[in-house]
């Protein structure tokens, strides 16, 4: 479905947020004979709906939502909008069909897309792809689930998309290079289990890409993918890291050297997976790695990483304050504190509370001496799961300006302090960048 075939139709926007907004524009722009928008969580934190937004459709909030959902024609979701929502079992049931901006906007668009996902690295992936080929002369827009809605994107010849599960869900075309950077379970409250969030994910791949790329270290990707045909980053046969000509490690592209390991500015292992997955997405797309492997390396050596992935904080005390909130599951908190092995680490965590088995970071931290700090509204239960583990201390604070300020009474000096929350952000923050907000100033405020 293409936002054209929306003219003349009734026309339901579930979600009135970042990604609803965007929807509601981009299909009143298409003439739909009926538009209406339905929030069924407005809440303190809700933007207001005016303007020309109201002009173009009207809010309905609440239990009377459900009515105007059921009468469209077709409903556009807001990934916010699990699967398992009631209402979405029933529209199914009622054969209601149901889509996305993003399926609308990549039913367009597909053939000029790299489209990224995974559990795990998608963000980080996805701007060292943008930016390489930028530094490649090959000009792109970058978008999606890093902050950008899909239907507010401008024309360009070339997109790279962060995706994530819920925007890959109603996809039914696939980008002309789709890419998976990881699996493991993430987000099963919203899409109804394990076997649904991968089906929900590998679904970027279902309908026909030019080019599958993933990172071919990760066993339960590989597990999922079978013998799908797919460039694996990371073996020996495409992009991987190996000792180099200096007995160093070096990025290699098969048995060609590029550039040492060092360049990266990036720090842990689950990084140098990125950028094989990164380098062998611009070799899948025609750009030639090997005869341009030094204009690369300076473009590697630029890229600054993301903000609230893994960015340190100044700090007058000597302590390394890390805002990596985007670490929204346990398997993610688990690489962050890897990254800053051999310093002594507290770890703040906690969230909104998806019903997530923490066991996996119960046994990575099983041998490290770590301090845990956990939060509302899950934080609790983490620390909870982490009981007993003799070199692990736990504490648990009212909230996240509180848990800054602890951490700085319990932190030896020249430690870390690792905001990497293994759960999301929603419920007490407007989103991620919200989180990131409260953390940075409270920093500052707790700074001597």
């Amino acid at each position: 479905m293409r936002l054209s075939d929306l003219r003349g139709r009734h026309v339901a926007v579930w979600g009135a947020g970042r990604e609803g907004r965007a929807a509601v524009t981009a299909i009143a722009a298409h003439g739909p004979a009926g538009l209406v928008v339905v929030d069924d969580s407005a809440n303190f934190l809700t933007l207001p709906w005016e303007g020309p937004l109201a002009d173009a459709a009207p809010l309905v909030t609440g239990e009377a939502g459900f009515d105007r959902l059921a009468a469209a024609d077709v409903v556009v979701r807001s990934p916010g909008v699990p699967n398992t929502h009631p209402w979405m079992v029933e529209l199914r049931r009622r054969s209601v069909p149901v889509t996305q901006g993003s399926a609308l906007w990549m039913a367009d668009h597909a053939d000029r897309t790299v489209g990224v996902t995974g559990s795990k690295g998608k963000s980080t992936t996805s701007s060292l792809i943008s930016h390489l080929l930028t530094a490649m002369d090959r000009p792109n827009v970058f978008g999606g689930n890093i902050g950008v809605p899909l239907l507010d994107l401008p024309e360009a010849e070339l997109y790279v998309l962060e995706l994530s599960s819920y925007q890959c869900a109603d996809l039914t075309d696939s980008p002309r290079v789709a890419v998976v950077t990881a699996l493991f379970p993430e987000h099963l409250d919203a899409h109804g289990g394990e076997r649904e969030y991968y089906r929900d994910k590998l679904n970027l791949i279902a309908h026909g890409p030019h080019a599958v790329v993933v990172n071919g270290a990760d066993p339960r990707l590989a597990a999922e993918l079978g013998d799908r045909a797919a460039i694996r980053a990371g073996s020996p046969d495409t992009t991987h890291v190996t000792s180099g000509p200096d007995g160093t490690q070096w990025f290699h592209l098969r048995d060609t050297p590029l550039f040492p390991r060092a360049v990266l500015p990036l720090v842990g292992r689950h990084n140098e997976g990125n950028l094989c997955v990164a380098l062998a997405v611009l070799d899948a797309l025609g750009v030639d790695v090997v005869a341009r492997k030094d204009s690369l390396a300076v473009a590697v050596a630029e890229f600054q990483g993301l903000a609230h992935r893994l960015t340190e904080i100044a700090d007058p005390s000597g302590l390394t304050f890390v805002d990596d909130t985007l670490a929204t599951s346990p398997y993610a908190a688990m690489h962050a504190i890897d990254a800053y092995e051999g310093r002594p680490l507290t770890v703040i965590v906690g969230g909104a509370d998806r019903g997530l088995d923490y066991s996996p970071l119960r046994a990575h931290l099983a041998d490290r001496e770590v301090t845990v700090i956990g939060v509302p509204d899950s934080g609790p239960r983490i620390v909870e799961a982490l009981s007993g583990l003799p070199s692990v201390r736990t504490e648990l604070a009212d909230d996240l300006v509180a848990a800054v300020g602890l951490s700085r009474k319990l932190t030896p000096a020249g430690g870390v302090v690792l905001l990497s929350p293994a759960a999301p952000s929603y419920g007490r923050f407007r989103n991620f960048e919200h989180r990131s907000e409260v953390f940075a100033q409270a920093v500052a405020d707790t700074a001597r």
